[in-house]
């Protein structure tokens, strides 16, 4: 039996121009498109041709997210049926995107796939609100973690241990494990002078920037409102996004 080819694609951090070329031309090529509501907008989805298949997988007001095993069955049962089939993911793939487990399922079945990277929003948030994750005389250590992870007693997180290790901490998915997160490291004996930057739907219109420091990001947080989507940056990078930023003026 021949089988569909499934492509793993990064949908960038939601607007819509940071797609990839290779990313746009699968997508106005596909026959079905599994898609997530991080990342990926009505104007991405606009691109697809008008006989594929959409097939919202994500989670909303009143909806329930569909569990990942689900939505890797429903992924290898449309390649079954042959055709192109797109799994479209906010950001990368590879980075907090489930694709590693979906790649490893699709191989087991013996169905082809090809990845195609996108930009994380763990780089473009900051990059848009003028915080360099990098910085000769500030920072030459990153580490990307996910906030999901953080009430997780079977997985825990050693915060401590990480934010002494690297110069920049990038939290994704970390505004409801915020107050959690900044408690460990201020325990820690982290100086809760550490600038601490939160960008909220970096790169859309929409996007806000709010820059505090350890000690004072959780009531500054409380105050604004910020909400998730945000990306949290934790580091002497995140300050410079007060004189840095081209895109929004931070808060």
């Amino acid at each position: 039996m021949v089988y569909g080819r499934v492509f793993l694609v990064g949908a960038g951090p939601g607007d819509p121009n940071l797609l990839t070329v290779k990313a746009v031309e699968i997508i106005k090529s596909a026959d079905v498109i599994i898609y997530d509501r991080l990342g990926v907008n009505k104007d991405i989805l606009a691109m697809a041709p008008a006989k594929a298949e959409c097939i919202f997988v994500g989670k909303r007001t009143g909806l329930h997210e569909v569990p990942q095993d689900k939505i890797t069955e429903l992924i290898i049962e449309k390649a079954k049926q042959g055709g192109k089939v797109v799994r479209l993911k906010g950001g990368d793939p590879f980075i907090f995107g489930r694709g590693g487990e979906e790649a490893e399922a699709l191989h087991a079945e013996g169905i082809e796939f090809e990845y195609v990277p996108g930009i994380s929003s763990s780089v473009a948030a900051p990059a848009y609100a003028g915080i360099p994750l990098t910085h000769r005389d500030y920072a030459a250590s990153v580490a990307i973690i996910t906030g999901h992870r953080a009430g997780d007693a079977e997985k825990p997180i050693n915060w401590i241990k990480i934010a002494h290790a690297v110069d920049t901490v990038v939290i994704l998915m970390g505004v409801e494990s915020l107050r959690g997160i900044v408690e460990k490291l201020l325990s820690g004996g982290i100086d809760p002078q550490k600038p601490v930057a939160m960008v909220e739907s970096g790169t859309l219109p929409q996007q806000r920037t709010l820059i505090a420091t350890l000690g004072t990001i959780l009531k500054e947080a409380q105050d604004h409102d910020l909400k998730p989507p945000s990306v949290i940056v934790i580091g002497d990078v995140a300050k410079l996004g007060r004189k840095l930023s081209w895109f929004k003026k931070a808060l």
